[in-house]
């Protein structure tokens, strides 16, 4: 009998999609779930067809050129930047990703971490629990409104959508977004959004919130000179990707208040933190988690599986990023 094939998951998930896996190949798994260097990553898929990877292994020409029995890479994410594309597809890899099962999860996350932002939610548990409310004023953390405001959005793709009518039907606010191609007007009317240049975007947004892929050309898609033309008293919410915002420009504006606050999700050189973050008060920050629902990373979990499984069986995929491969 010829040996069942072999494949990596990269990083630890859950039991129960290891066993499916384990229906069909056999799985070397990383339970100690410690991020692997590129050497380690090149080292442990030798032999292997298949990979389950995070955003935490990147799958580039160097890679490829390590592994040449490699068939299949699936991120268990929606974002894809730890993969290029055009080296996998010329190399005859398939990339899939994980797209919609963590839309709706994931827009509960950003509106959230709006209104954290907005109300100053981390600024006031901060305050009490250092014990310093000894009193009440009127004026205490007092923040901004988010019903009935402006909602501007940076990207406007299944989880900007979803964001946009939790503002639109569940908050009464005015929803405004900039996207690399307008969407067409039934959904703008089913949103109640408009379609604004990026400029306007920045000039009018109350709350502004990120939800663009990360690529060459979204790198610090918000730095100084776009905080620049933001209201004082907006907030910026990040929830897309590490590298979109300027992370030191923002805590400067933070700390110069020339925004009110921010609320980020993604961070530059993750998990590393820039430090001027750490230091300003008028900022929520959390280690991103906008998918980390149980519910949700299960299913990111299991579509990555279901992909490497049906393309190694049966040569197809159900969210190939290069379908091109399978046609090859």
């Amino acid at each position: 009998m010829n040996p069942r094939p072999s494949i990596l998951v990269a990083r630890a998930i859950f039991p129960e999609v290891i066993a499916s896996l384990r229906e069909h190949f056999e799985v070397d798994t990383n339970d100690d779930d410690v991020a692997l260097t590129p050497e380690q990553l090149a080292q442990r898929l030798q032999g292997k067809v298949g990979v389950l990877t995070t955003g935490s292994e990147r799958v580039d020409a160097a890679l490829l050129a390590a592994c040449p029995g490699l068939k299949v890479a699936a991120n268990i994410a929606v974002g894809f930047n730890n993969f290029d594309v055009p080296a996998m597809t010329a190399a005859g890899v398939l990339g899939t990703n994980t797209p919609d099962v963590l839309t709706e999860t994931t827009a509960d996350f950003g509106f959230a971490l709006i209104m954290a932002t907005a109300r100053r939610l981390t600024e006031s548990e901060h305050f009490l629990r250092a014990g310093k409310w000894n009193k009440w004023a009127l004026d205490m953390f007092a923040g901004a409104d988010v019903h009935g405001s402006t909602l501007g959005i940076l990207g406007m793709g299944r989880i900007g959508q979803a964001i946009a009518r939790r503002g639109a039907h569940g908050f009464g606010m005015k929803v405004i977004y900039h996207n690399r191609s307008r969407l067409d007007a039934a959904i703008e009317a089913d949103l109640r959004a408009s379609y604004v240049s990026k400029d306007q975007l920045l000039q009018q947004a109350d709350h502004l919130i990120l939800v663009l892929p990360y690529s060459a050309e979204s790198h610090h898609a918000i730095g100084a000179a776009e905080i620049a033309r933001m209201k004082p008293t907006a907030t910026l919410v990040n929830i897309a990707r590490g590298g979109i915002v300027d992370d030191a420009a923002l805590a400067a504006a933070l700390r110069e208040h020339r925004i009110a606050a921010a609320g980020l999700d993604v961070f530059e050189g993750e998990p590393k933190v820039h430090p001027d973050l750490l230091t300003v008060p008028n900022v929520v920050l959390t280690p991103h988690i906008a998918s980390a629902t149980l519910a949700t990373r299960r299913a990111m979990a299991q579509l990555a599986a279901d992909n490497v499984i049906a393309y190694l069986t049966e040569g197809r995929a159900l969210t190939p990023l290069n379908p091109e491969v399978i046609l090859a």
